[in-house]
């Protein structure tokens, strides 16, 4: 079996949000060596952290407070993960949504104080 980020469970994204995503990503292109170039998304570019020839994160251009890191974990349906997650004492941060060209995702915060990302991407609902 070939693991990639459309395989349910697998962390397949990450994103950063902070104050200053120009900084952070001059910071991590030197920590950890990645190559982080601007990748269309909608009329917008996207800065996308690149490894060999495909993308595994970005930066977000939304500035926040103060800087975090979100993994996206892949699910095969994001509304039932999501209402499961509130189920079991989740609170849902933002509500199962479409985002074009990308897929169906939301936030979750669990019982513990954890965020988290849930996604279903385009291609896994063909």
């Amino acid at each position: 079996m070939t693991v990639d980020m459309t395989t349910p469970g697998n962390s397949g994204w990450i994103e950063f949000s902070g104050p200053n995503a120009k900084q952070a990503q001059e910071f991590y292109s030197k920590v950890a060596g990645w190559n982080v170039v601007p990748v269309p998304a909608g009329d917008a570019q996207y800065p996308a952290i690149m490894l060999e020839d495909g993308p595994i994160g970005g930066f977000s251009p939304m500035p926040a407070a103060t800087g975090s890191w979100l993994i996206y974990v892949t699910v095969s349906d994001v509304n039932a993960a999501t209402q499961t997650a509130k189920d079991l004492g989740a609170n849902i941060e933002i509500e199962p949504r479409d985002v074009p060209g990308v897929g169906r995702q939301s936030i979750i915060v669990d019982p513990q104080g954890a965020r988290i990302a849930l996604i279903t991407y385009e291609s896994m609902m063909a």
